[in-house]
């Protein structure tokens, strides 16, 4: 019964302030999200990753295994959605991010945080990291189909993710106030990104429900699969595994839409958006289940 009661605990939370913006979102169309967008961007993300990286108890050996862990497993998503793009007879170049860039950031620390605390949050800023490097440079070379390093250097999260590891390279306490301000500005950011998730379903549409209900069900269900025999094969056990199974479970993140929509033809950015849409409705479900295997075996 405490099992359940935990992960009520954990999911509730989460799942309430994405309905809050799902609300907010129906309640006026034209609420406008950019300024989310842009602090969670340019602030509140690099904050974030610094944080939850440098104050959390992860070591540096530990960010570098789930780092490595996290690059392996989506190259066993990248398979998988090449082989179900092909069958569906879709753009399997422009259409791929989706399937192997899950929602880690938005949905995945804060439900990590709160099925395994403060420990739990620093793995999946990890895990999240290579999801966050991905998005600005095998993202946008998929939706571009050329890739342009300058996104690289202009992208925030990444000079973070730089700053975080020097910190753990050479032990280096984080002063009190930096602290404080990260901490400050990760919740906040947490936050404002679920809200902003839940405005995103009002506007997202689905052009095609079979074949993005078919993604949508081989982002979130071949995932943790994936993983599960990656942690089983590496005989991984303790909480960390368990973000990585959950983080593993997460839908596809909305980024992969704004990527695309900058760089694809409108077709495939409607079946982004169409696979975005399903495989977080579907993650509804699938979730639950996936938290209650982590919280029961890996703890």
């Amino acid at each position: 019964m405490d099992l359940y009661v935990k992960l009520f605990e954990v999911l509730f939370p989460v799942f309430f302030v994405i309905g809050v913006g799902y609300y907010l979102g129906k309640k006026d169309p034209k609420i406008n999200t950019k300024f989310i967008t842009d602090f969670a961007g340019n602030v509140g993300t690099p904050a974030m990753v610094f944080y939850t990286i440098t104050t959390t108890g992860i070591t540096l050996d530990v960010f570098i295994h789930y780092f490595v862990y996290s690059i392996i497993i989506i190259a066993g998503f990248s398979l998988v959605g090449l082989l179900f793009l092909f069958i569906l007879k879709k753009d399997i170049i422009s259409e791929l991010p989706p399937l192997i860039l899950p929602n880690t950031g938005n949905m995945g620390i804060p439900i990590c945080l709160f099925a395994y605390g403060t420990s739990g949050l620093g793995v999946a800023s990890a895990i999240a990291s290579v999801i966050i490097l991905f998005h600005f440079t095998i993202g946008v070379f998929l939706a571009k189909k050329k890739f342009t390093l300058n996104l690289v250097f202009k992208n925030a999260p990444t000079y973070a993710i730089l700053i975080s590891i020097l910190f753990l390279y050479f032990n280096w306490e984080v002063p009190k106030f930096l602290e404080n301000t990260t901490f400050l500005l990760t919740y906040a950011t947490i936050f404002l990104v679920l809200m902003s998730l839940g405005v995103a379903l009002t506007r997202l549409k689905v052009k095609s429900w079979r074949d993005a209900i078919i993604l949508g069900l081989v982002r979130v269900i071949f995932g943790p699969i994936i993983t599960f025999i990656f942690i089983y094969t590496l005989d991984l056990s303790g909480f960390a595994a368990g973000v990585l199974l959950i983080q593993s479970s997460m839908p596809s993140a909305v980024l992969t839409y704004l990527v695309g929509s900058m760089y694809s033809s409108k077709k495939v950015v409607d079946s982004v958006s169409s696979v975005i849409v399903t495989s977080t409705i579907i993650s509804f479900f699938t979730i639950p289940f996936i938290v209650f295997i982590a919280l029961k075996y890996f703890i």
